[in-house]
């Protein structure tokens, strides 16, 4: 993998921008082009593309991947985007690197040393916000809160509860980055009394470039994190924009799934495994220890936590095997349960199973606990063996447990 060549197309804004990273004998040629306006982004793509290849003296056939910018943003946008790359890599038959459009926005306003942790907030019309949370570990990203949509008028206490945790993980304070600031007005001096640090506009964009798409995607490469090409998708966020009469009367707007202004979902962290144990305590038999949790992160072993301003409601952790991802222990707070968190946390882990190229999600689950086994059949879980006295005893007798498995639809 010395030498690549990474093509990388974004266009989650206004703005359609196409990146070619060429990278030949350890060194590193950026190509970049782009154009204003959204109804054209379909036409403009691959034009731009085929320009700087012929700028690089390269041909499609010469690409090792193609990534894109996977969103948030608006609809057609990132459809373009994932269209477009995907296409291209069926027909080379090359991987694809999707890229969250949010935390490239991060990495380009953050600086060459980013200390803290860089929150991007975008305007996703209708008075809500696009989300989310990085900080830089070396030459690696993290994603302390994965995109959310957040209502205008939540997002000052959705800041104000989670900024307590920021500080207390980075060290460094947080900074704000993206276009809300501009948009929504106070909302700058707003997050200042909370302790943010807004940058000055120094004229750089506030959206997604595909030359920062390409270096993140060239990272991601080079640490062999790409997809088979059936697996690219776009992170829409927003699951619906228009209502019928009847819902707006209701008083709905804006994002149906109100709850997810008020819901973050974070990777688990060391520094939550006292609360995830707490609520493990609360709803299993026999609950994982703390340390349980912690020698799981330690592992490499993914895990996901839920939060309502700044309160866990509920996790999950999940370790890959080489043919399925399987989860090991999912809990939600006894007070938050028949909310969604639970199909929330769900969802994060099938994308987890298609980010690792990984076809099937499976799980145990005791037999008594039939509340359980309707909820994870309800998401298309089905029964698919059995562990004899598996589970430790309760009242002195030890019991089964079904081994239920939920099977990825193949891509068209």
């Amino acid at each position: 993998m010395d030498d690549f060549h990474i093509l990388a197309f974004e266009t989650s804004s206004t703005f359609c921008s196409v990146a070619l990273w060429s990278q030949q004998a350890g060194r590193v040629h950026l190509y970049t082009a782009q154009h204003q306006g959204r109804q054209e982004h379909a036409e403009r793509i691959l034009p731009l593309a085929d320009g700087l290849l012929a700028q690089a003296g390269l041909a499609r056939r010469d690409l090792s991947a193609v990534a894109f910018g996977q969103g948030p943003g608006g609809f057609t946008g990132l459809r373009v985007a994932c269209g477009v790359a995907q296409g291209l890599a069926v027909a080379l038959d090359i991987p694809v690197l999707p890229v969250d459009s949010l935390c490239a926005v991060a990495v380009q306003q953050a600086g060459l040393d980013p200390v803290g942790v860089q929150v991007v907030l975008q305007d996703a019309r209708m008075q809500e916000l696009y989300a989310a949370a990085y900080q830089a570990q070396g030459t690696d990203w993290i994603t302390l809160q994965a995109p959310a949509l957040i209502a205008r008028h939540d997002i000052v206490a959705w800041a104000s509860h989670e900024s307590a945790a920021w500080t207390m993980q980075a060290g460094g304070g947080w900074a704000v980055h993206g276009d809300a600031v501009q948009v929504f007005d106070g909302l700058a001096d707003e997050l200042r009394s909370l302790g943010a640090v807004i940058p000055l506009d120094d004229g750089a964009p506030v959206w997604a470039q595909a030359a920062t798409v390409a270096r993140l995607a060239a990272h991601a490469w080079q640490n062999g994190q790409y997809l088979d090409p059936a697996l690219a998708a776009p992170a829409y966020v927003r699951d619906k924009v228009a209502y019928t009469t009847v819902e707006r009367a209701q008083g709905l707007g804006g994002n149906p799934q109100a709850d997810a202004a008020h819901w973050s979902v974070h990777d688990m962290a060391l520094s939550d495994v006292d609360e995830v144990a707490a609520i493990e305590r609360q709803v299993q038999a026999s609950p994982w220890t703390r340390q349980n949790f912690a020698d799981a992160l330690s592992a490499g072993y993914r895990g996901w936590v839920v939060r309502r301003l700044g309160a866990m409601l509920g996790f999950a952790l999940v370790m890959n095997t080489p043919d399925m991802v399987h989860l090991l222990v999912i809990g939600v707070r006894s007070d938050a349960q028949r909310r969604g968190v639970g199909a929330v946390l769900l969802r994060h882990c099938l994308a987890h199973c298609r980010q690792a190229g990984l076809p099937a999600l499976t799980l145990e689950v005791r037999p008594s606990n039939t509340q359980a086994i309707a909820f994870y059949q309800q998401h298309g879980f089905v029964q698919q063996g059995l562990r004899r006295a598996y589970y430790p005893a309760v009242q002195g007798v030890r019991e089964d447990a079904w081994i239920m498995t939920l099977t990825l639809p193949e891509s068209p």
